[in-house]
């Protein structure tokens, strides 16, 4: 199990990736500004998405994460 840090600094990490790092520190201060209720926002944000459905997306983003890197390797 990672520390609580390792999975801070982590998280940041694929904010930063993802959105750069002004919109991260955005979304960051969003979630801190609003009265916020994870497991609700959880529940609604995946409301229309069946378990199936959610899982199929998540190995689709292993496997393309996976050969990402494997790219950067032979390169």
């Amino acid at each position: 199990m990672e520390s609580d840090t390792a999975i801070k600094c982590e998280g940041m990490k694929l904010l930063r990736d993802h959105l750069g790092i002004v919109e991260s520190e955005r979304f960051v201060t969003l979630m801190l500004r609003d009265s916020f209720d994870y497991t609700e926002w959880q529940r609604d944000l995946y409301k229309d998405v069946s378990v199936v459905d959610l899982y199929n997306k998540i190995k689709m983003r292993e496997i393309e994460s996976e050969q990402g890197e494997s790219n950067n390797k032979t390169e």
